[in-house]
């Protein structure tokens, strides 16, 4: 595996993408309002920031609406209320999982929609039902990406069919998913030659979304960027579930593109994103995180001894241990 570029060049094919709304969403049940979401689409209009993803395609059958913000189930008009026609060099995209979502009802004709593109989300053992998802929106017009999620524990010959299945379906980008937290970036240098090899091979791109539970979500996206992952995702601090993702503040201040500002960024931190956290919104990386980082987890027990404010690290890990 080759490194391609260098830290003091930019490569026109690398694409950033917010997912502040969407993963921070899962830290608040999406009630952002209105102002918030205005300031983030301007401040992403404004550091040159190439997609926003501003949450779910979710079922409103399977989700109750009056349980979550308007951002788990992303109606055209909510959308079209912040960006209007969208008349910016600024792409939009929701995400769709695998099971969760009425696609085929929920999601209209790219020609009719603001959206640029629809992601769907997917297990390794849904990639049919994702391939499915991926060429009815590819069909819609839409650009398309999928994203394999928890592959730090998917057995590694299921992961390479999954990658040939995906290899062969409408999908544009195909990503690289630490759900987990739990990859070292040795580890993402190998999985990112993988997908990159089979992207490439099929005419696509690769791309990544880590999380943060060992404090490794910006060096395992620059990693996996250094070998030629280009779609690279990050948020407002690293807003995101759990210990959160690669922070967009980090990566825009790594990347050499001259088309990227970080002045907008550091603005939107300070007059947003301060007080949010002073709201008593939490995220970020804490020891019940870096725990199931290493155990390689789901990070929903941590998530729990969060909410309950506890703080016995040692009882928490034994526990941890005990269930394997």
């Amino acid at each position: 595996m080759e490194q391609k570029g260098e830290l003091v060049s930019y490569r026109p094919d690398i694409k950033v993408v917010d997912c502040t709304i969407r993963d921070g969403g899962l830290v608040n049940n999406f009630y952002f309002d209105d102002e918030f979401v205005k300031k983030l689409y301007k401040t992403n209009v404004e550091a040159g920031v190439d997609y926003m993803e501003f949450g779910y395609k979710a079922s409103k059958e399977i989700f109750d609406p009056n349980q979550f913000g308007k951002w788990k189930f992303c109606d055209e008009q909510d959308i079209r209320s912040i960006v209007g026609e969208n008349n910016t060099d600024l792409k939009i995209s929701v995400m769709a999982d695998v099971g969760r979502t009425d696609y085929k009802k929920d999601i209209i004709p790219k020609k009719d929609s603001v959206i640029d593109m629809i992601r769907i989300a997917t297990y390794v053992n849904t990639i049919p039902a994702a391939v499915e998802m991926i060429n009815y929106c590819a069909d819609l017009g839409y650009e398309t990406t999928i994203n394999i999620m928890a592959i730090s524990t998917a057995n590694e010959n299921e992961l390479d069919l999954a990658l040939q299945l995906l290899a062969k379906s409408k999908a544009d980008v195909i990503y690289l998913v630490d759900s987990y937290g739990s990859l070292y970036p040795e580890q993402i240098r190998r999985y990112a030659d993988k997908y990159i090899k089979i992207a490439e091979e099929n005419g696509k791109l690769a791309g990544i979304h880590a999380h943060n539970n060992q404090q490794l979500a910006f060096a395992n996206t620059i990693e996996a960027c250094a070998i030629g992952v280009s779609y690279l995702d990050a948020t407002m601090s690293g807003m995101g579930r759990g210990a959160g993702n690669c922070y967009m503040e980090l990566l825009l201040g790594f990347l050499r593109n001259p088309k990227y500002s970080l002045d907008p960024v550091l603005k939107f931190i300070e007059k947003q994103i301060l007080p949010l956290k002073a709201s008593g919104v939490v995220w970020g990386c804490d020891v019940q995180y870096m725990i199931t980082g290493q155990q390689n987890r789901h990070p929903r027990s941590a998530i729990a001894f969060t909410d309950e404010k506890r703080t016995d690290y040692s009882a928490f890990y034994v526990a941890l241990l005990d269930r394997e």
